[in-house]
């Protein structure tokens, strides 16, 4: 099998079953008659852009990030009004507050932008640290979606 129907295989995987791990990840692909290692799962898994997200229950689970870049504005503005909980600008960075298990999927939604006022993001369990070359664009940056909080 190659790269890409692996790839594919793990992306029907995850669209159709609550995966949370590699680990689990793994089962899914030996069940379907696929063998991979751990290393090669975890490449797929960074070049899938696959992140952990909760889900409508509340379980942590493995989804797949698309889309262009109107698309993915849309979807970030979506996450923040779903998952944020507020914005608090400090000189050139914004802190971001999230629901729990939410800051890594909101942070990789920011980089995938490649926002210019954007250069980089800090991702924990509930929090995000957005960095900004400059206070103007960190300004401009909290003013974008700080209604998108309320």
């Amino acid at each position: 099998m190659n790269k890409s129907e692996r790839q594919a295989a793990v992306a029907r995987i995850i669209n159709q079953q609550p995966i949370a791990t590699q680990d689990e990840l793994l089962e899914a692909l030996k069940a379907a008659n696929i063998t991979a290692t751990q290393a090669t799962i975890s490449r797929d898994v960074r070049e899938l852009k696959i992140f952990k997200a909760q889900d409508a229950n509340g379980n942590v689970r493995y989804t797949l990030f698309r889309g262009d870049e109107a698309s993915q504005i849309e979807r970030l503005g979506a996450s923040i009004r779903e998952v944020g909980l507020g914005i608090t600008r400090v000189q050139f960075m914004n802190v971001i507050k999230t629901l729990p298990s939410n800051g890594n999927l909101l942070a990789a939604q920011i980089d995938e932008i490649h926002f210019k006022q954007v250069v980089g993001t800090l991702a924990g369990h509930d929090t995000i640290v957005v960095i900004s070359p400059d206070e103007a664009a960190a300004k401009w940056f909290q003013q974008r979606y700080e209604n998108s909080f309320e």
